[in-house]
C-alpha cells in the first residue's frame, strides 16, 4: 500500500508538472505569435517590455519618483521620434508628444482617435452602462460651453477670489513654513466644490476630502483589487462619494429648483443645475447617478493640473524675486 502510495503521488506530481509546461509552452508560443504580428503591423518605434506586464513598472516608477515625464522623454531621446509604442495598463499603447502629437489628437477626436478609459479606471468610476465614452465625451461638450459663457466666467473670478483670500488667511498666514502642493490642492478642490456644486460649508467639503483624496490616489497606483490596497480603496471611495454625499446633494438641489427656492437661479448657476435642467435630443433629463458620475470625473479631472500650476506660479515666484515684488504691489506687465 505505501509503494502504491507513493507511485500514485509521483504519477499525479508529474502530471501536473507535464501540464504546467504545456501552458507555458502555449502561452509563449502566443505571446511570440503577437509580437511577430506586431512586428509586421505599421508601428512607430518602441518596445513592449515584459510579457502582459508591459512597461507598466516603469510608467508608475517614474510617477512615484515625481518625475512621471521621464517616461515620455527617455523613450522620445531613444527612438528619436515623437511618437513611440509601449505597453502600459495592459494595453499595447502608442504615445504622442509634442506640438503637433497634440493637434492631431484635438483635431480628430472621434474621427481618426476617441477617448478610451482602462478597465481599471471604469471600476473606479463608471460611466452610464448604456452609452460609450465617445458619446459621454460629446453630451458633456454640448453641456460644457453653456456653463463656460463669458459672463459666467466673469462670476467665477470674484469667487476664486473669495475663496483665494478665506485660504490664505486660513492655512497661510502666520506660518514660517508651508507645503505649497497640498495646500493649493486644498484650494482648488474649495473653488471646485463652489463652482460645481455652490458648495461652501467646510465641514461638508472636509468630509469630501478624504474619499475624494483616496480615488485621486488609487487611479495612479497598482490596478490591484485586493483588500488594503490603494485601488480598493478608491472603488470604495468612489462608491460612497456617488451614492451617499453627491446624491445627497443633487436631490436637496433637485428639490429647490423643483419648489422654485432658488429665484435668482439664471445668476446663481452652477454646473450641477445646468445637469439637472439640461436635456437630451429626445427630451429627457439625465439621471442622479449620470449627474454623480460627471461631477466626479470633471472634479478628478482638473484637480491635480490645476493644482500643479498654482504650485509651479508659486515656485517661480519664489525663484524670481523681482517679479513676485511686482506682482504683490499689483503692477502691470
Amino acid at each position: 500500500m505505501e509503494h502504491h502510495h507513493y507511485y500514485s503521488s509521483l504519477y499525479l506530481n508529474l502530471l501536473v508538472l507535464f501540464l504546467s509546461l504545456i501552458s507555458l509552452a502555449v502561452a509563449t508560443i502566443f505571446y511570440k505569435h503577437k509580437s511577430q504580428y506586431h512586428r509586421h503591423v505599421n508601428l512607430p518605434p518602441g518596445r513592449r517590455g515584459l510579457p502582459y506586464v508591459g512597461e507598466t513598472l516603469d510608467f508608475l516608477s517614474t510617477g512615484w519618483k515625481g518625475r512621471p515625464e521621464n517616461f515620455v522623454l527617455d523613450r522620445v531621446r531613444e527612438f528619436s521620434s515623437n511618437v513611440f509604442k509601449t505597453h502600459i495598463v495592459g494595453k499595447p499603447t502608442a504615445v504622442l508628444s509634442g506640438a503637433e502629437g497634440n493637434k492631431f489628437v484635438f483635431t480628430n477626436e472621434n474621427k481618426l482617435v476617441v477617448a478610451w478609459w482602462p478597465d481599471s479606471v471604469n471600476k473606479i468610476f463608471p460611466f452610464t452602462e448604456t452609452s460609450s465614452v465617445a458619446e459621454e465625451s460629446r453630451r458633456m461638450r454640448r453641456l460644457l460651453p453653456q456653463f463656460m459663457k463669458p459672463e459666467a466666467l466673469q462670476r467665477y473670478v470674484g469667487v476664486m477670489d473669495d475663496v483665494a483670500h478665506r485660504h490664505f488667511a486660513s492655512s497661510w498666514e502666520g506660518r514660517d513654513e508651508v507645503e505649497v502642493f497640498p495646500l493649493a490642492k486644498n484650494y482648488t478642490f474649495w473653488v471646485a466644490c463652489r463652482l460645481f456644486l455652490s458648495l461652501d460649508d467646510p465641514v461638508r467639503i472636509a468630509e469630501f476630502v478624504v474619499p475624494f483624496n483616496d480615488v485621486a490616489t488609487g487611479i495612479f497606483g497598482l490596478p490591484l483589487d485586493l483588500p488594503f490596497t490603494a485601488f480598493r480603496r478608491a472603488i470604495r471611495a468612489s462608491r460612497y462619494i456617488r451614492e451617499e454625499f453627491l446624491t445627497g446633494i443633487i436631490r436637496q438641489r433637485k428639490s429647490e429648483l423643483a419648489e422654485g427656492k432658488n429665484a435668482d437661479v439664471a445668476k446663481t448657476l452652477d454646473i450641477l443645475s445646468f445637469m439637472l435642467m439640461a436635456t437630451d435630443d429626445n427630451g429627457e433629463r439625465m439621471s442622479e447617478r449620470d449627474i454623480a458620475d460627471k461631477i466626479l470625473g470633471l472634479l478628478l479631472g482638473g484637480h491635480d493640473t490645476a493644482s500643479s500650476t498654482c504650485s509651479f506660479v508659486v515656485k517661480f515666484l519664489s525663484e524670481f524675486p523681482q517679479i513676485y515684488d511686482r506682482v504683490y504691489e499689483g503692477d502691470e506687465f
